[in-house]
């Protein structure tokens, strides 16, 4: 699923070697944080959040039933 989050993000991010993936894995769920420029975070967002809804959509949908819930964070990478 990793594979695929970055896939995504790499269509619309221009700086891709300042781009990180966060993965925490609980019990029942995985948490992918994607750290990112700030010139980069208004492309993979997109207008009124529409890119990351769609990317999260693609998560929940590519994800196997009866495996862990994926959620999808994207952040600014701290200076």
């Amino acid at each position: 699923m990793l594979e695929l989050i970055k896939y995504i993000v790499g269509q619309f991010a221009e700086d891709k070697e300042h781009v990180d993936y966060v993965v925490e894995e609980t019990e029942d769920a995985v948490n992918v944080t994607v750290l990112l420029s700030d010139s980069d975070m208004g492309k993979v967002i997109g207008k009124q959040g529409k890119i990351a809804k769609a990317l999260r959509t693609l998560v929940r949908a590519a994800t196997p039933k009866g495996s862990k819930k994926y959620s999808v964070e994207i952040k600014e990478r701290e200076a």
